[in-house]
Protein backbone atom coordinates (compact mmCIF):
# COMPACT_ATOMS: atom_id res chain seq x y z
CA UNK A 1 0.00 0.00 0.00
CA UNK A 2 1.72 3.12 -0.70
CA UNK A 3 0.36 6.47 0.12
CA UNK A 4 0.21 7.94 -3.13
CA UNK A 5 -2.70 5.34 -3.50
CA UNK A 6 -4.51 6.11 -0.13
CA UNK A 7 -4.93 9.38 -0.77
CA UNK A 8 -5.85 8.90 -4.16
CA UNK A 9 -9.10 6.67 -2.93
CA UNK A 10 -10.09 10.19 -0.66
CA UNK A 11 -11.29 12.19 -2.97
CA UNK A 12 -14.78 13.33 -1.13
CA UNK A 13 -14.54 16.83 0.65
CA UNK A 14 -14.40 17.29 4.38
CA UNK A 15 -17.69 18.28 4.44
CA UNK A 16 -19.16 15.27 2.43
CA UNK A 17 -22.04 13.79 5.17
CA UNK A 18 -21.17 10.55 3.75
CA UNK A 19 -17.83 10.07 3.16
CA UNK A 20 -17.97 6.26 3.76
CA UNK A 21 -19.96 5.63 0.94
CA UNK A 22 -17.20 6.49 -1.08
CA UNK A 23 -14.46 4.20 0.29
CA UNK A 24 -15.80 0.64 -0.16
CA UNK A 25 -12.30 -0.69 0.17
CA UNK A 26 -11.91 1.41 3.79
CA UNK A 27 -13.26 -0.50 6.92
CA UNK A 28 -16.70 1.39 7.92
CA UNK A 29 -16.04 2.78 11.70
CA UNK A 30 -18.54 1.79 13.84
CA UNK A 31 -18.39 3.47 17.63
CA UNK A 32 -17.87 1.12 20.57
CA UNK A 33 -18.19 3.63 23.07
CA UNK A 34 -20.80 3.76 25.85
CA UNK A 35 -23.10 7.07 26.26
CA UNK A 36 -21.16 7.50 29.19
CA UNK A 37 -17.99 7.32 27.53
CA UNK A 38 -19.26 9.43 24.37
CA UNK A 39 -19.87 11.98 26.75
CA UNK A 40 -16.87 11.91 28.59
CA UNK A 41 -14.90 12.06 24.86
CA UNK A 42 -17.36 15.03 24.56
CA UNK A 43 -16.37 16.77 27.94
CA UNK A 44 -12.55 15.97 27.40
CA UNK A 45 -11.56 15.47 24.46
CA UNK A 46 -14.05 17.93 22.48
CA UNK A 47 -15.31 14.93 20.50
CA UNK A 48 -18.38 15.76 18.65
CA UNK A 49 -20.23 12.25 17.66
CA UNK A 50 -22.36 14.14 14.82
CA UNK A 51 -18.63 15.73 13.32
CA UNK A 52 -16.69 12.63 14.02
CA UNK A 53 -16.22 11.45 10.44
CA UNK A 54 -15.85 14.79 9.09
CA UNK A 55 -13.10 15.42 11.27
CA UNK A 56 -11.39 12.03 10.47
CA UNK A 57 -11.86 13.40 6.52
CA UNK A 58 -10.10 16.73 7.61
CA UNK A 59 -6.96 14.60 9.08
CA UNK A 60 -7.05 12.79 6.26
CA UNK A 61 -7.09 15.14 3.42
CA UNK A 62 -4.22 17.20 5.10
CA UNK A 63 -1.72 13.91 5.24
CA UNK A 64 -2.79 13.56 1.97
CA UNK A 65 -2.51 17.29 0.91
CA UNK A 66 0.90 17.88 3.19
CA UNK A 67 2.50 14.44 3.71
CA UNK A 68 1.05 12.45 0.39
CA UNK A 69 4.39 10.29 0.61
CA UNK A 70 3.56 9.63 4.43
CA UNK A 71 2.67 5.84 3.55
CA UNK A 72 -0.02 5.47 6.49
CA UNK A 73 -3.30 3.47 6.96
CA UNK A 74 -6.26 6.10 6.31
CA UNK A 75 -8.68 3.88 8.05
CA UNK A 76 -11.18 6.14 10.22
CA UNK A 77 -10.64 4.18 13.34
CA UNK A 78 -6.54 4.46 13.01
CA UNK A 79 -6.41 8.35 12.31
CA UNK A 80 -9.40 8.90 14.94
CA UNK A 81 -6.98 7.56 17.17
CA UNK A 82 -4.52 10.86 16.76
CA UNK A 83 -7.05 13.12 17.25
CA UNK A 84 -8.40 11.69 20.42
CA UNK A 85 -4.82 11.86 21.73
CA UNK A 86 -4.48 15.71 20.87
CA UNK A 87 -8.38 16.51 21.92
CA UNK A 88 -9.54 16.98 17.90
CA UNK A 89 -6.63 19.52 17.03
CA UNK A 90 -5.82 18.85 13.62
CA UNK A 91 -2.48 20.07 13.29
CA UNK A 92 -1.85 18.62 16.58
CA UNK A 93 -3.01 15.15 15.26
CA UNK A 94 -1.19 15.49 12.11
CA UNK A 95 2.06 16.08 14.02
CA UNK A 96 1.43 13.30 16.33
CA UNK A 97 0.97 10.70 13.21
CA UNK A 98 3.89 12.29 11.70
CA UNK A 99 5.93 11.69 14.81
CA UNK A 100 3.97 8.40 15.17
CA UNK A 101 6.32 7.35 12.00
CA UNK A 102 9.50 8.89 12.43
CA UNK A 103 9.70 6.97 15.43
CA UNK A 104 9.37 4.10 13.75
CA UNK A 105 11.36 4.43 11.18
CA UNK A 106 14.05 6.08 13.27
CA UNK A 107 14.81 3.43 15.25
CA UNK A 108 15.48 0.17 13.48
CA UNK A 109 16.50 -2.31 16.54
CA UNK A 110 13.29 -1.53 17.90
CA UNK A 111 10.76 -1.64 14.95
CA UNK A 112 12.28 -4.07 12.81
CA UNK A 113 10.32 -7.49 12.81
CA UNK A 114 8.10 -6.22 15.23
CA UNK A 115 5.72 -8.76 16.48
CA UNK A 116 4.37 -10.47 19.00
CA UNK A 117 6.62 -13.50 18.82
CA UNK A 118 9.68 -11.86 18.53
CA UNK A 119 9.40 -10.72 21.85
CA UNK A 120 8.26 -13.71 23.19
CA UNK A 121 11.20 -13.93 26.05
CA UNK A 122 10.49 -10.74 27.35
CA UNK A 123 6.65 -11.63 27.66
CA UNK A 124 7.90 -14.53 29.52
CA UNK A 125 10.01 -13.19 31.81
CA UNK A 126 7.15 -11.23 33.62
CA UNK A 127 8.97 -7.79 32.50
CA UNK A 128 5.89 -6.31 31.12
CA UNK A 129 1.93 -7.19 31.64
CA UNK A 130 -1.33 -4.95 31.95
CA UNK A 131 -3.74 -6.22 35.11
CA UNK A 132 -6.72 -8.19 34.50
CA UNK A 133 -8.91 -5.24 36.47
CA UNK A 134 -9.58 -1.89 35.23
CA UNK A 135 -9.23 1.27 37.84
CA UNK A 136 -12.28 3.00 38.87
CA UNK A 137 -11.13 5.84 35.99
CA UNK A 138 -11.65 2.60 33.62
CA UNK A 139 -7.80 3.01 32.76
CA UNK A 140 -5.59 -0.92 32.17
CA UNK A 141 -2.58 -1.20 34.66
CA UNK A 142 0.65 -1.40 32.86
CA UNK A 143 3.03 -3.15 34.97
CA UNK A 144 6.55 -2.92 34.51
CA UNK A 145 9.12 -4.72 36.64
CA UNK A 146 12.88 -3.78 35.42
CA UNK A 147 14.18 -6.51 37.76
CA UNK A 148 12.42 -9.15 35.45
CA UNK A 149 14.97 -8.70 32.83
CA UNK A 150 18.61 -9.85 32.71
CA UNK A 151 20.67 -8.05 30.05
CA UNK A 152 23.05 -10.95 29.50
CA UNK A 153 19.92 -12.36 27.78
CA UNK A 154 18.69 -9.78 25.37
CA UNK A 155 19.27 -5.82 25.06
CA UNK A 156 17.51 -3.01 26.50
CA UNK A 157 15.63 -2.39 22.94
CA UNK A 158 14.02 -6.14 23.17
CA UNK A 159 11.70 -4.44 26.22
CA UNK A 160 11.09 -1.55 24.88
CA UNK A 161 9.86 -3.81 21.83
CA UNK A 162 7.53 -5.45 24.52
CA UNK A 163 5.99 -1.94 26.21
CA UNK A 164 5.36 -0.59 22.97
CA UNK A 165 3.69 -3.74 21.71
CA UNK A 166 1.66 -4.04 24.59
CA UNK A 167 0.86 0.12 23.79
CA UNK A 168 -0.33 -0.81 20.59
CA UNK A 169 -2.66 -3.40 21.96
CA UNK A 170 -4.02 -1.24 24.47
CA UNK A 171 -5.09 1.70 22.17
CA UNK A 172 -7.28 -0.70 19.72
CA UNK A 173 -9.68 0.00 22.34
CA UNK A 174 -11.88 2.99 22.16
CA UNK A 175 -12.15 2.90 25.68
CA UNK A 176 -8.36 3.07 26.28
CA UNK A 177 -8.17 5.85 23.89
CA UNK A 178 -10.70 7.82 25.68
CA UNK A 179 -9.83 7.02 29.39
CA UNK A 180 -6.03 6.61 28.75
CA UNK A 181 -3.55 3.73 30.73
CA UNK A 182 -1.86 4.54 34.15
CA UNK A 183 1.89 3.02 34.93
CA UNK A 184 2.90 0.97 37.73
CA UNK A 185 6.85 0.49 37.82
CA UNK A 186 8.22 -1.49 40.39
CA UNK A 187 12.15 -1.32 40.51
CA UNK A 188 12.72 -3.76 43.16
CA UNK A 189 16.32 -4.70 43.11
CA UNK A 190 17.11 -2.72 40.10
CA UNK A 191 21.21 -2.16 40.48
CA UNK A 192 23.67 0.16 39.36
CA UNK A 193 24.94 -1.79 36.55
CA UNK A 194 21.39 -2.96 34.74
CA UNK A 195 19.96 1.08 35.19
CA UNK A 196 23.41 1.85 33.11
CA UNK A 197 21.41 0.17 30.43
CA UNK A 198 18.72 3.49 30.38
CA UNK A 199 21.16 6.03 29.46
CA UNK A 200 20.24 9.68 27.88
CA UNK A 201 19.77 8.01 24.67
CA UNK A 202 17.87 5.35 24.90
CA UNK A 203 15.90 8.05 27.61
CA UNK A 204 15.20 10.52 25.04
CA UNK A 205 14.23 7.74 22.38
CA UNK A 206 11.44 6.18 24.99
CA UNK A 207 10.19 9.63 26.08
CA UNK A 208 10.10 11.10 22.83
CA UNK A 209 7.65 8.11 21.76
CA UNK A 210 5.48 8.29 24.68
CA UNK A 211 5.29 11.92 25.32
CA UNK A 212 5.08 13.01 21.02
CA UNK A 213 5.06 9.75 19.09
CA UNK A 214 2.36 7.39 19.96
CA UNK A 215 -1.58 8.33 20.58
CA UNK A 216 -2.13 7.17 23.90
CA UNK A 217 -2.87 9.21 27.12
CA UNK A 218 -0.47 8.13 30.06
CA UNK A 219 -2.47 9.60 33.22
CA UNK A 220 -0.13 8.50 35.89
CA UNK A 221 3.25 6.81 36.33
CA UNK A 222 3.60 5.04 40.00
CA UNK A 223 6.67 3.86 40.69
CA UNK A 224 7.41 1.99 43.91
CA UNK A 225 10.45 0.12 45.61
CA UNK A 226 13.07 2.72 43.70
CA UNK A 227 16.09 2.44 45.17
CA UNK A 228 18.39 5.22 45.88
CA UNK A 229 20.19 5.18 42.92
CA UNK A 230 16.44 6.12 41.49
CA UNK A 231 17.42 9.43 41.79
CA UNK A 232 20.19 9.24 38.97
CA UNK A 233 17.68 7.48 37.06
CA UNK A 234 15.02 10.18 37.19
CA UNK A 235 17.81 12.83 36.66
CA UNK A 236 18.51 11.20 33.09
CA UNK A 237 14.33 11.04 32.02
CA UNK A 238 12.84 14.60 33.61
CA UNK A 239 14.85 16.78 31.35
CA UNK A 240 13.07 15.46 28.21
CA UNK A 241 9.76 15.27 30.19
CA UNK A 242 7.01 18.00 29.52
CA UNK A 243 6.05 19.73 32.72
CA UNK A 244 2.32 18.19 32.74
CA UNK A 245 4.20 14.21 32.02
CA UNK A 246 6.73 14.84 34.63
CA UNK A 247 3.81 16.23 37.31
CA UNK A 248 1.68 12.75 36.85
CA UNK A 249 4.57 10.36 38.17
CA UNK A 250 4.30 9.44 41.61
CA UNK A 251 7.62 7.71 43.71
CA UNK A 252 5.45 6.34 46.66
CA UNK A 253 9.36 4.42 47.77
CA UNK A 254 7.95 1.15 49.79
CA UNK A 255 5.36 2.88 50.93
CA UNK A 256 2.02 0.37 49.56
CA UNK A 257 -0.71 3.08 51.44
CA UNK A 258 0.67 5.90 49.48
CA UNK A 259 -0.09 2.92 46.12
CA UNK A 260 -2.96 2.23 46.87
CA UNK A 261 -4.24 6.46 47.18
CA UNK A 262 -3.30 6.04 43.91
CA UNK A 263 -4.75 2.26 42.76
CA UNK A 264 -6.97 0.66 44.67
CA UNK A 265 -6.09 -2.41 46.58
CA UNK A 266 -8.93 -4.09 44.98
CA UNK A 267 -7.29 -4.12 41.59
CA UNK A 268 -3.80 -4.86 42.72
CA UNK A 269 -2.19 -7.94 43.28
CA UNK A 270 -0.96 -9.70 46.42
CA UNK A 271 2.22 -8.37 45.33
CA UNK A 272 1.31 -4.86 45.75
CA UNK A 273 -1.17 -5.56 49.01
CA UNK A 274 -3.65 -5.94 46.84
CA UNK A 275 -6.36 -8.25 47.28
CA UNK A 276 -7.07 -9.75 43.41
CA UNK A 277 -4.61 -12.95 44.11
CA UNK A 278 -1.19 -13.61 42.86
CA UNK A 279 -0.06 -11.35 39.68
CA UNK A 280 -0.55 -13.71 36.88
CA UNK A 281 0.97 -12.87 33.76
CA UNK A 282 -0.17 -15.53 31.34
CA UNK A 283 -3.49 -13.70 30.14
CA UNK A 284 -1.93 -11.31 29.20
CA UNK A 285 0.77 -12.79 27.02
CA UNK A 286 -1.86 -15.22 25.67
CA UNK A 287 -3.73 -12.20 24.25
CA UNK A 288 -0.79 -10.07 23.01
CA UNK A 289 0.70 -13.37 21.22
CA UNK A 290 -2.78 -14.49 19.82
CA UNK A 291 -2.97 -11.19 18.27
CA UNK A 292 0.13 -11.93 16.10
CA UNK A 293 -1.27 -11.92 12.59
CA UNK A 294 -3.49 -8.57 13.73
CA UNK A 295 -0.45 -6.67 14.12
CA UNK A 296 1.47 -8.27 11.39
CA UNK A 297 -2.12 -6.54 9.26
CA UNK A 298 -1.84 -3.13 10.90
CA UNK A 299 1.64 -2.61 10.44
CA UNK A 300 1.79 -4.16 6.81
CA UNK A 301 0.12 -0.69 6.04
CA UNK A 302 2.71 1.18 7.54
CA UNK A 303 4.87 0.94 4.78
CA UNK A 304 7.22 3.61 3.11
CA UNK A 305 5.90 3.81 -0.74
CA UNK A 306 8.73 2.46 -2.79
CA UNK A 307 9.28 5.57 -4.63
CA UNK A 308 10.07 7.88 -1.88
CA UNK A 309 12.98 8.03 1.02
CA UNK A 310 12.66 8.46 4.60
CA UNK A 311 13.33 12.56 4.26
CA UNK A 312 10.51 12.78 1.21
CA UNK A 313 8.08 11.31 4.06
CA UNK A 314 9.06 13.73 6.75
CA UNK A 315 8.94 16.55 4.69
CA UNK A 316 5.76 18.14 4.21
CA UNK A 317 5.11 19.81 0.56
CA UNK A 318 5.37 23.86 0.70
CA UNK A 319 2.05 25.18 -0.23
CA UNK A 320 -0.08 27.94 1.39
CA UNK A 321 -1.35 26.58 4.32
CA UNK A 322 -3.29 29.49 5.18
CA UNK A 323 -6.52 27.99 3.93
CA UNK A 324 -6.07 24.75 5.47
CA UNK A 325 -5.41 26.28 9.23
CA UNK A 326 -8.20 28.64 8.45
CA UNK A 327 -10.99 25.70 7.89
CA UNK A 328 -8.93 23.88 10.64
CA UNK A 329 -10.16 26.78 13.17
CA UNK A 330 -13.46 27.55 12.26
CA UNK A 331 -14.22 24.54 11.89
CA UNK A 332 -12.90 23.64 15.58
CA UNK A 333 -15.12 26.77 16.65
CA UNK A 334 -18.08 25.46 14.56
CA UNK A 335 -18.20 22.27 16.32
Amino acid sequence: MSGDSDCTRTSPSAGSPSDNEFLPDRPKYVCSLSPDLITKAREELQEKPEWRLRDVQALRDMVCKDYPSLGTCLDDAFLLRFLRARKFDYDRALQLLVNYHTCRRSWPEVFNNLKPSAIKPVLESGFVTVLPRLDPEGRHIVCIRPDRWTPSNYPITENIRAIYLTLEKLIQSEETQVNGIVILADYKGVSLSKASHFGPFVAKKVIGILQDGFPIRIKAVNIINEPRIFKGIFAIIKPFLKEKIANRFFLHGCDLNSLHQNIPPVILPEEYGGTSGKLDISAWNELLLASEEDFLHDFSQLVLPCDSSPQDMLTPLQHDCTARKTFSTTTVMNF
